[in-house]
């Protein structure tokens, strides 16, 4: 059922007219014919596209959503213009399954990128694939970290501006690029300014086709380098509220190799916020031309983080386990056709998997039935509409890091972790009363009333979502 009503938009225009606007799609039987009648009082203009991924961002690093000292004027922008969701999630807090996620609409398990070696599919169809051929201009702009045999021939794009360097994940001063298949020097020092300056030069080109960018950053992932100008900005700051396990042996615990923290803890925490300013600068330019030039009613901007990271909660630097910190994500989008309550917050778990569902929806057209996430409009349009309540986290191994796989169930108010390898005892946390998962209640009175339920709607998930051996 399209989230599309005539309480939503205000225009008159008939499935006919609508047909003959969106011949294109249309002509490809990808638009969602089974929109009712609008009430529309001026022409039916489908959406511009902006989704902005960074990488390593916590959920909890913005402003707007308590941080002690942090500030991202430009993500509170489009959290107070736009909506917000606060339990945003990934299904896979890893870098590479996590955008394959992102890109497809799809579980780990099922777009096959389980990790950070296994390679990406060119099987697999991405929303921007669909998108163009529904008419859309589209750009792939920056980070694509997912292995392979160098770039991937990305179907569906109109420009391909990545990097390779570094086994993909870039550098942040003078970062190469291949541009179109072509390789090309940086023009701009810091990294995260120049892949704003090519998303910036694709919304400028004049077209007569609507647009769609993933651009997609290498901050705020480690080394977490600052620009030269923002270097030291916290340099001041005394107490950095990173949590009370943290220390700078943290480096050497165990399930984890030396992530560079060793000694540095809070040098290097400084260096993460410091590098999420960057972010939120360059963010912002992009903001004030869209607003600028009229285009900002008509475009559609999407921020997300690909994962969480640890700086020290349960004794852990990184990601990978099933834990909060690493699994909620930023989730902001600003669109005020759709948003009529900016500055909403939303409490629904939503997932990296609804967002090519949800993109596709905005374009009008159907959504593909291999997808596995749902579209986010009827949130975002403040419907009442029957949410998930629970939903499956999955990690595969990923050498050389010991973490050991594992398949993870998050109710509303409940977590619930099992190991693959049986060295690890399952994990039962409150979340509503424990929400920094201090204390495994399993093995405990409480946990065996719930711990059947619990474990049941794991297979279930597992099930539905087509996990191999169920």
């Amino acid at each position: 059922m399209s989230f599309f009503d005539d309480s939503i938009f205000r225009r008159d225009i008939s499935r006919r007219e609508l047909l003959e606007i969106l011949g294109g799609a249309a002509a490809l039987g990808m638009l969602n014919t089974s929109v009712p009648r609008w009430a529309f009082s001026e022409p039916l203009q489908r959406p511009n596209i902006i989704f902005i991924l960074s990488d390593d961002h916590r959920w909890d690093h913005m402003s707007c959503m308590g941080h002690p000292f942090l500030e991202t004027p430009n993500l509170d922008r489009i959290a107070n213009e736009g909506a917000l969701c606060e339990n945003a999630f990934v299904t896979s807090s890893l870098c590479s399954p996590s955008r394959a996620s992102f890109l497809t609409g799809q579980y780990a398990h099922t777009h096959g990128v389980k990790n950070n070696i296994t390679p990406w599919s060119e099987e697999n169809v991405t929303f921007l694939e669909l998108l163009k051929q529904a008419g859309y201009d589209t750009a792939f702009i920056g980070k694509w970290h997912m292995p392979g045999k160098g770039l991937p021939n990305l179907r569906g794009v109109d420009r391909f501006v990545s990097f390779t360097i570094q086994r993909g994940q870039g550098r942040y001063f003078n970062c190469p690029l291949i541009v179109d298949g072509e390789k090309t020097p940086s023009r701009k020092e810091y990294i995260t300014e120049e892949l704003i300056d090519y998303a910036l030069e694709f919304v400028k080109e004049k077209r007569a086709n609507p647009f769609c960018i993933y651009l997609s950053l290498k901050a705020v992932h480690h080394r977490w380098l600052p620009p030269r100008d923002l270097k030291g900005t916290y340099s001041d700051i005394k107490d950095l509220h990173l949590p009370p396990e943290a220390d700078n042996w943290i480096g050497l615990v165990d399930n984890h190799i030396i992530y560079g923290t060793f000694g540095v803890l809070e040098q290097m925490y400084r260096g993460y916020c410091e590098t999420i300013l960057a972010i939120d600068r360059e963010v912002g330019r992009l903001l004030d031309y869209l607003d600028a030039s009229g285009l900002a009613d008509n475009t559609v901007v999407i921020y997300a983080g690909d994962n969480g990271i640890y700086w020290g909660e349960h004794r852990l630097v990184d990601k990978r386990f099933a834990y909060e910190e690493v699994i909620r994500v930023p989730f902001l989008f600003r669109y005020p056709k759709i948003i009529e309550k900016p500055g909403e917050r939303l409490s629904q778990m939503v997932l990296n998997i609804d967002l090519a569902p949800t993109v596709l929806e905005l374009a009008g057209l159907k959504i593909p039935g291999n997808m596995q996430g749902t579209s986010m409009l009827p949130l975002l349009a403040s419907k009442d509409v029957t949410w998930r309540n629970s939903w499956l986290y999955e990690y595969f191994l990923d050498f050389p890091y010991t973490v050991p796989a594992m398949y993870a169930l998050r109710t509303e108010n409940y977590k619930y972790i099992e190991y693959e390898s049986g060295c690890y005892s399952p994990e039962v946390y409150n979340i509503a009363s424990d929400p920094g998962e201090k204390k495994n209640l399993y093995g405990t009175k409480l946990a065996g009333q719930i711990l059947p339920k619990l474990q049941q709607e794991l297979i279930r998930l597992k099930k539905e979502t087509g996990v191999p051996g169920m």
